[in-house]
């Protein structure tokens, strides 16, 4: 996380909050997440150098940024086109050509990139996506902040054995943007 310059993920005005713990507004309607979340739920996912990773929720794109540090491919979806746009942008200004940006919706996930290692969403769903727990590779974890906008919502750590059933813990509170849908 020290290498990825989480300043410029903000909107320029808030440069100067950019590296306090806590979320930040980035722009219609959403949120970038604290540092410490980030760093959470890098960590919860046991990156590997060799891992393809998809990211639900690109918004600012530094939650993209801090894992293309950490992995060999991320595929990141974004609902709201500005912010994909903006986000694809900055990571190729940054130099990051191991992440590819999609506009659409991201419950649906990517399928024609899956499986992945790993996966990270980043807007509160009120229950697991199917079609994402289909995508998660055997061995694989999926993080996710469940439960509904306004609500209680549980930070979800899913993994899937190599017979393709999951195990899922909650690891803590938290308060995401919802996921929105098509």
């Amino acid at each position: 996380m020290r290498t990825v310059p989480r300043h410029r993920f903000v909107p320029p005005e808030l440069e100067a909050e950019s590296y306090r713990n806590r979320p930040l507004p980035i722009g219609l309607g959403q949120t970038i997440s604290q540092p410490f979340i980030v760093a959470l739920m890098t960590e919860l996912l046991d990156p590997r150098p060799d891992a393809r990773v998809l990211e639900i929720g690109t918004g600012s794109g530094y939650q993209a940024a801090v894992l293309a540090e950490c992995v060999a491919k991320v595929y990141t979806i974004e609902i709201v086109r500005p912010l994909g746009e903006r986000a694809a942008d900055l990571l190729r200004e940054l130099g990051h050509a191991n992440v590819d940006v999609r506009i659409g919706d991201g419950y649906l996930g990517w399928p024609e990139a899956a499986p992945f290692d790993a996966i990270v969403v980043t807007a509160a769903p009120d229950r697991m996506p199917q079609p994402l727990i289909d995508q998660l590779a055997p061995g694989g974890r999926l993080i996710a902040p469940v439960g509904p906008q306004g609500g209680t919502q549980n930070l979800l750590l899913m993994r899937k054995d190599s017979d393709g059933r999951t195990v899922t813990r909650n690891v803590l509170p938290v308060q995401f943007v919802p996921l929105t849908r098509n």
